[in-house]
């Protein structure tokens, strides 16, 4: 059984779906890995690190033609999916509803696609959570850029010269990004206040050493069933708007986190909320990918409002490539190792890790919400 990878060709795209540590586990799952010339060198891993695991470099050509199942970071590109053959298994961070054209191709293709961002929020896939191993790293990266854009330090100093008082952060949306921000914001001697629209939140906040800035609950489900946070009204995030402004005006650093899956992320912070900030103050917007939390974010670029610097990275767990990586090539490990019954790729609907992340299957999309979504979607659209 032929496990491939190829080098991303996302632009600013620096990780690596497979590293040379994973690779003996690999081999023992009855494996034969292929890999495209060059795939890790942006992520620190050369050539020669997988030629001394036994891992055979050729073309990316070459690697699409003969590979029976394929890891990537990212959905393969449609050239990519012509040079696969009917029937190889595409593993990948999919987001299969804001891409159902490319799903469609695969589709077409009679590929096996499995979408390692629909994992469900269950015990026995955590070792397997591409998404919160990436949104630990886009946290920690997130508070290393404020601290290095901030024209003041995080911690509390006393000098001769005076005393200065610490840094305040305040982290909007307490996921896995938001937890890692205010851990780090913290160990860098930082006052950290968080906002998230989840009561559970509270105690995860004030276990790290923060103090929970919220709302009253106005409505009886802030969450659905895998623990992300739902959409709400519109007089919600009205109130939320104007405590985030409150909470902006106080912090010199201010990262947002906020995203609902499926859909824009929210704004949050208003241009009025920008224009009452402390002038070199920071914003992190890691909501950028998918719009931003603030309305004066640029998607991929830093700017400066108001005097505020306002960064707003796609793809900040890039830049920490090598760990990155790391982090997802264990994750794929432990899929794969469920995956993989007698040396061959067994998928058992049965299992919830398989049935919601199976989207494509024998020429079909399989997965419900993507099919209707596929349905509705006009011809000739692109993803």
């Amino acid at each position: 059984m032929i496990l491939a990878s190829c080098r991303e060709m996302l632009p600013g795209e620096n990780r690596v779906a497979l590293v040379p540590e994973s690779i003996p586990a690999l081999k023992k799952l009855g494996f034969e890995i292929v890999l495209e010339t060059g795939a890790g060198e942006a992520a620190g891993f050369p050539d020669q690190a997988y030629r001394e695991k036994g891992v055979r470099l050729e073309s990316r050509n070459a690697v699409l033609g003969q590979a029976q199942v394929l890891c990537q970071f990212h959905a393969p590109s449609s050239e990519d999916v012509e040079a696969l053959s009917p029937g190889t298994v595409v593993i990948s961070l999919l987001y299969p509803l804001a891409h159902i054209p490319r799903v469609a191709e695969m589709a077409k293709r009679g590929l096996t696609v499995l979408a390692l961002d629909l994992l469900p929020r269950i015990s026995r896939a955590q070792s397997m959570d591409v998404l919160s191993s990436q949104s630990t790293v886009a946290g920690y990266r997130a508070i290393v850029l404020a601290a290095s854009s901030l024209p003041r330090f995080f911690p509390m100093l006393m000098t001769p010269a005076g005393t200065i008082p610490p840094a305040r952060v305040f982290i909007i949306g307490v996921g896995v990004a938001g937890l890692q921000a205010i851990a780090t914001a913290r160990r860098l001697g930082a006052i950290v206040e968080a906002h998230d629209v989840r009561p559970v939140a509270k105690e995860q906040v004030e276990s790290l050493g923060a103090r929970f800035v919220g709302l009253e609950v106005v409505q009886e489900k802030m969450q659905d069933s895998s623990g992300y946070a739902k959409a709400q009204s519109e007089e919600f995030l009205r109130r939320q708007r104007e405590l985030i402004a409150a909470q902006c005006q106080k912090a010199d650093v201010v990262v947002t986190t906020a995203l609902i899956p499926g859909r824009r992320a929210p704004i949050l912070i208003t241009r009025e909320a920008v224009e009452k900030m402390r002038p070199g103050s920071v914003i992190i917007d890691l909501a950028a990918e998918q719009g931003g939390n603030c309305e004066l974010s640029e998607p991929g670029k830093t700017v400066v409002r108001c005097g505020v610097t306002l960064h707003a990275p796609l793809n900040p767990a890039s830049a920490m490539a090598p760990q990155a990586s790391q982090f997802f090539s264990k994750n794929l490990q432990a899929f794969l190792s469920l995956l993989m019954k007698d040396g061959e790729p067994r998928i058992d609907t049965e299992d919830p890790i398989f049935a919601q992340t199976l989207v494509c299957r024998d020429g079909q999309i399989v997965h419900e919400a993507v099919r209707k979504a596929s349905e509705a979607t006009p011809p000739g659209q692109t993803g």
